[in-house]
Protein backbone atom coordinates (compact mmCIF):
# COMPACT_ATOMS: atom_id res chain seq x y z
CA UNK A 1 0.00 0.00 0.00
CA UNK A 2 1.33 3.26 -1.10
CA UNK A 3 1.23 6.49 1.29
CA UNK A 4 0.43 9.94 1.30
CA UNK A 5 3.87 11.79 2.66
CA UNK A 6 4.13 12.73 6.01
CA UNK A 7 2.31 9.93 7.17
CA UNK A 8 5.08 9.16 9.47
CA UNK A 9 5.20 12.20 11.19
CA UNK A 10 1.83 11.06 12.56
CA UNK A 11 1.70 7.46 12.45
CA UNK A 12 4.91 6.51 14.19
CA UNK A 13 4.11 8.38 17.76
CA UNK A 14 1.42 6.51 17.77
CA UNK A 15 3.29 3.18 17.62
CA UNK A 16 5.95 3.67 19.89
CA UNK A 17 3.11 4.68 22.40
CA UNK A 18 1.53 1.67 21.68
CA UNK A 19 4.98 -0.44 22.75
CA UNK A 20 5.68 1.68 26.00
CA UNK A 21 1.93 1.00 26.95
CA UNK A 22 2.04 -2.58 26.45
CA UNK A 23 4.64 -2.65 29.44
CA UNK A 24 2.75 -0.54 31.34
CA UNK A 25 -0.75 0.16 30.64
CA UNK A 26 -2.02 -2.46 28.19
CA UNK A 27 -5.67 -1.17 27.33
CA UNK A 28 -3.70 2.20 26.44
CA UNK A 29 -1.68 0.26 23.93
CA UNK A 30 -4.49 -0.80 22.16
CA UNK A 31 -6.10 2.94 21.92
CA UNK A 32 -2.70 4.08 20.60
CA UNK A 33 -2.52 1.04 18.15
CA UNK A 34 -6.23 1.70 17.11
CA UNK A 35 -5.15 5.45 16.29
CA UNK A 36 -1.75 4.67 14.37
CA UNK A 37 -4.28 2.01 12.54
CA UNK A 38 -6.41 5.48 11.65
CA UNK A 39 -3.39 7.18 10.66
CA UNK A 40 -2.26 4.72 7.71
CA UNK A 41 -5.99 4.15 6.36
CA UNK A 42 -6.07 7.87 6.44
CA UNK A 43 -3.16 8.54 4.75
CA UNK A 44 -3.39 5.61 2.37
CA UNK A 45 -3.02 6.63 -1.74
CA UNK A 46 -4.18 3.86 -3.83
CA UNK A 47 -3.70 3.97 -7.62
CA UNK A 48 -6.14 5.90 -10.00
CA UNK A 49 -7.23 5.88 -13.44
CA UNK A 50 -9.62 8.17 -14.92
CA UNK A 51 -12.88 6.29 -15.71
CA UNK A 52 -13.29 8.40 -19.18
CA UNK A 53 -13.08 11.27 -21.07
CA UNK A 54 -12.95 14.65 -19.78
CA UNK A 55 -12.31 16.78 -16.37
CA UNK A 56 -11.66 14.42 -13.16
CA UNK A 57 -12.44 15.01 -9.99
CA UNK A 58 -9.41 16.46 -7.92
CA UNK A 59 -11.20 14.59 -4.21
CA UNK A 60 -12.84 11.81 -3.63
CA UNK A 61 -15.62 13.00 -1.82
CA UNK A 62 -18.95 14.45 -2.17
CA UNK A 63 -19.87 17.06 -4.54
CA UNK A 64 -20.69 20.29 -2.07
CA UNK A 65 -20.29 23.03 -4.20
CA UNK A 66 -21.93 23.36 -8.02
CA UNK A 67 -21.64 27.51 -9.02
CA UNK A 68 -21.08 30.28 -11.56
CA UNK A 69 -18.16 32.69 -10.98
CA UNK A 70 -18.30 35.15 -13.54
CA UNK A 71 -17.75 33.18 -17.15
CA UNK A 72 -16.20 29.93 -15.04
CA UNK A 73 -17.94 27.24 -12.91
CA UNK A 74 -16.24 26.03 -9.78
CA UNK A 75 -16.94 22.74 -8.28
CA UNK A 76 -16.03 22.06 -4.71
CA UNK A 77 -15.35 18.11 -3.68
CA UNK A 78 -15.97 17.96 0.51
CA UNK A 79 -14.17 15.38 1.77
CA UNK A 80 -15.11 13.46 4.78
CA UNK A 81 -12.91 11.27 7.33
CA UNK A 82 -13.51 7.95 5.39
CA UNK A 83 -12.39 9.65 1.91
CA UNK A 84 -8.65 9.07 0.35
CA UNK A 85 -7.33 12.43 1.11
CA UNK A 86 -4.35 12.93 -2.13
CA UNK A 87 -5.96 14.92 -4.57
CA UNK A 88 -5.14 14.74 -8.65
CA UNK A 89 -5.16 17.22 -11.33
CA UNK A 90 -8.56 16.89 -13.04
CA UNK A 91 -6.80 17.77 -16.82
CA UNK A 92 -3.49 18.17 -18.46
CA UNK A 93 -2.30 21.95 -17.10
CA UNK A 94 1.02 24.21 -16.77
CA UNK A 95 1.02 25.42 -13.61
CA UNK A 96 1.33 28.85 -13.72
CA UNK A 97 1.04 30.65 -9.81
CA UNK A 98 1.01 28.43 -6.09
CA UNK A 99 -0.56 30.65 -3.69
CA UNK A 100 -0.92 30.01 -0.06
CA UNK A 101 -3.50 31.77 1.90
CA UNK A 102 -3.39 31.59 5.70
CA UNK A 103 -6.65 31.26 7.08
CA UNK A 104 -9.32 29.53 9.99
CA UNK A 105 -10.00 25.86 10.36
CA UNK A 106 -14.17 26.08 9.74
CA UNK A 107 -15.57 23.05 8.98
CA UNK A 108 -14.73 22.36 4.94
CA UNK A 109 -18.62 21.61 4.64
CA UNK A 110 -19.82 25.43 5.67
CA UNK A 111 -19.92 28.73 3.77
CA UNK A 112 -17.57 30.10 5.82
CA UNK A 113 -14.66 27.87 4.18
CA UNK A 114 -14.49 30.34 2.09
CA UNK A 115 -12.34 32.17 4.54
CA UNK A 116 -10.34 29.04 5.62
CA UNK A 117 -6.39 27.97 5.11
CA UNK A 118 -6.10 27.44 1.43
CA UNK A 119 -3.33 26.77 -1.45
CA UNK A 120 -5.03 28.36 -5.14
CA UNK A 121 -3.44 26.76 -8.03
CA UNK A 122 -3.61 29.18 -10.99
CA UNK A 123 -3.67 26.83 -13.95
CA UNK A 124 -3.31 26.90 -18.15
CA UNK A 125 -5.06 24.66 -19.79
CA UNK A 126 -5.48 23.43 -24.23
CA UNK A 127 -8.62 24.65 -23.03
CA UNK A 128 -7.94 28.68 -21.16
CA UNK A 129 -7.39 28.94 -17.77
CA UNK A 130 -8.28 27.40 -14.44
CA UNK A 131 -7.64 26.97 -10.89
CA UNK A 132 -7.36 24.23 -8.31
CA UNK A 133 -7.78 25.33 -4.42
CA UNK A 134 -7.43 22.73 -1.45
CA UNK A 135 -8.91 24.50 1.39
CA UNK A 136 -8.34 23.31 5.28
CA UNK A 137 -11.32 22.22 7.25
CA UNK A 138 -11.75 22.20 10.85
CA UNK A 139 -9.07 19.29 11.98
CA UNK A 140 -6.28 19.98 8.93
CA UNK A 141 -3.39 21.00 10.43
CA UNK A 142 -1.43 21.25 6.92
CA UNK A 143 -1.78 21.51 3.15
CA UNK A 144 0.81 20.08 1.25
CA UNK A 145 0.71 20.95 -2.32
CA UNK A 146 2.92 18.53 -4.66
CA UNK A 147 3.46 20.97 -7.37
CA UNK A 148 5.40 24.16 -8.02
CA UNK A 149 4.93 26.81 -10.35
CA UNK A 150 5.98 25.85 -14.30
CA UNK A 151 5.17 22.38 -13.51
CA UNK A 152 3.58 20.25 -16.41
CA UNK A 153 0.39 18.56 -15.05
CA UNK A 154 -1.00 15.45 -16.46
CA UNK A 155 -5.09 14.35 -16.27
CA UNK A 156 -4.65 12.10 -13.18
CA UNK A 157 -1.66 12.95 -11.57
CA UNK A 158 -1.09 13.29 -7.41
CA UNK A 159 -0.85 17.27 -6.60
CA UNK A 160 -1.15 17.34 -2.78
CA UNK A 161 -3.05 16.05 -0.20
CA UNK A 162 -4.24 17.96 3.51
CA UNK A 163 -3.39 16.26 6.51
CA UNK A 164 -7.12 15.31 8.21
CA UNK A 165 -8.92 17.65 5.72
CA UNK A 166 -11.03 18.77 4.00
CA UNK A 167 -12.38 20.39 0.60
CA UNK A 168 -11.07 20.49 -2.54
CA UNK A 169 -12.09 22.82 -5.91
CA UNK A 170 -11.29 22.92 -9.25
CA UNK A 171 -12.58 26.02 -11.38
CA UNK A 172 -13.22 25.31 -14.82
CA UNK A 173 -11.73 26.86 -18.10
CA UNK A 174 -13.97 29.63 -19.27
CA UNK A 175 -15.44 27.30 -22.06
CA UNK A 176 -17.61 24.94 -20.11
CA UNK A 177 -20.74 26.01 -18.96
CA UNK A 178 -23.61 23.90 -17.22
CA UNK A 179 -24.92 21.96 -20.02
CA UNK A 180 -21.09 20.08 -19.61
CA UNK A 181 -21.18 19.05 -15.97
CA UNK A 182 -22.17 14.87 -15.13
CA UNK A 183 -22.80 16.28 -11.78
CA UNK A 184 -24.28 17.88 -9.20
CA UNK A 185 -24.60 18.77 -5.33
CA UNK A 186 -24.58 15.39 -3.33
CA UNK A 187 -22.73 13.58 -6.10
CA UNK A 188 -19.88 10.83 -3.89
CA UNK A 189 -16.67 11.06 -6.74
CA UNK A 190 -13.46 9.39 -6.13
CA UNK A 191 -10.27 11.03 -7.14
CA UNK A 192 -8.93 10.79 -10.62
CA UNK A 193 -11.64 8.48 -11.53
CA UNK A 194 -14.61 10.55 -11.74
CA UNK A 195 -15.08 12.55 -14.56
CA UNK A 196 -17.14 15.86 -13.35
CA UNK A 197 -17.44 17.79 -16.89
CA UNK A 198 -17.10 16.70 -20.82
CA UNK A 199 -17.82 19.09 -23.67
CA UNK A 200 -18.74 16.94 -26.64
CA UNK A 201 -17.77 19.44 -29.69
Amino acid sequence: MRYAPGVRRFALPAFLAAALFAVIAPPLSLVSLLGGGFVLWFFRDPERRPSAQGIISPADGRVSVVREEGEQIRIGVFMNVTDVHVNRAPFDATVERVTHRPGAHRPAFSKESERNERVDVALQTPEGPAELSLIAGAFARRIHPYIAENDELTRGERIGHIDFGSRADVLLPPCYDRSDLLVEEGDTLRAGESVVARRDD
